[in-house]
């Protein structure tokens, strides 16, 4: 039967990986999508990827201080340098989220190119490897976890355009050695654009149901048919928010606004 191919001991942590980066990234997505900057999260994670890369060419330990460190200084001094960028030139900010990405993604490329395993650990990075996270490897972003929602829940709605950017920093640089770059971007947008149509008091407990379904049925998936768990995760988490996104729809009673003969 498929159900023999399910190994908990192999799930569970795996479950609780994610848990954890949908504590944090799901009220961070909700800002995200507030403030309008979309695709910071896919610049800050591929950043902290290209931290994680330099480190890992010093041949460090790559579950080790200095690992996350480079990683999260990499992301800070991204996310610092989004603050001016987004302080000089708003207008444009969106824009120059993309450029950094670009520039992060392809220096990624240029530090693996003669390293014979860099493609393969430039694809754990992207893809992840959530599957043989081992409980151990959690004790740290639990830490940072509990950390960083005491400040969210603190701060609230006062948060600073830096310190918004600077934990938003933080919390990528765990997940995406956890989960990786696709399952950051995915974890923090797609629930918060599920949920939109609901009222505010269910938004954030159906943004969590949709996340944890998203992750469980994709890691059990993946194992039953031996496919990829980040990417069916992906694909598993959006489908569960593309049908809660529908029946919210319908519950606005055709309350939506349709914009016909736009003039330009």
């Amino acid at each position: 039967m498929m159900t023999d191919s399910i190994d908990l001991t192999i799930i569970l942590p795996a479950l609780l990986a994610g848990i954890l980066v949908l504590v944090t990234h799901i009220p961070l997505g909700a800002q995200v999508l507030k403030r309008g900057i979309v695709f910071i999260d896919l610049a800050i994670a591929q950043i902290a990827a290209l931290g994680v890369i330099i480190a890992s060419s010093g041949d460090f330990d790559p579950q080790g201080w200095a690992v996350q460190a480079a990683a999260a200084a990499a992301a800070i001094l991204g996310a610092i340098l989004l603050t001016w960028t987004e302080k000089r030139w708003p207008e444009v900010q969106e824009a120059q989220i993309g450029v950094l990405f670009i520039l992060a993604a392809t220096a990624g490329l240029l530090l693996v190119a003669h390293n014979p395993h860099g493609g393969e650990h430039l694809q754990d990075l992207l893809a992840g490897q959530i599957l043989w996270v081992r409980y151990e490897q959690l004790l740290i972003p639990a830490i940072g976890t509990v950390a960083i929602v005491a400040l969210l829940f603190w701060f609230n709605d006062r948060m600073s355009r830096l310190g918004f950017y600077l934990i938003f920093a933080i919390a990528v640089t765990a997940s995406v050695q956890l989960v990786g770059v696709y399952l950051v971007f995915t974890s923090l947008i797609v629930p918060s654009l599920a949920v939109r149509n609901y009222t505010e008091k269910r938004r954030l407990p159906l943004a969590y149901v949709i996340g944890v379904g998203g992750y469980a049925s994709g890691l059990v998936l993946s194992t039953i048919f031996d496919l990829p768990s980040g990417a069916l995760i992906v694909w598993c988490l959006t489908l569960l928010a593309m049908l809660a996104y529908a029946l919210g729809a319908q519950k606005k009673n055709g309350s939506a606004v349709v914009v016909h003969d736009l003039e330009i």
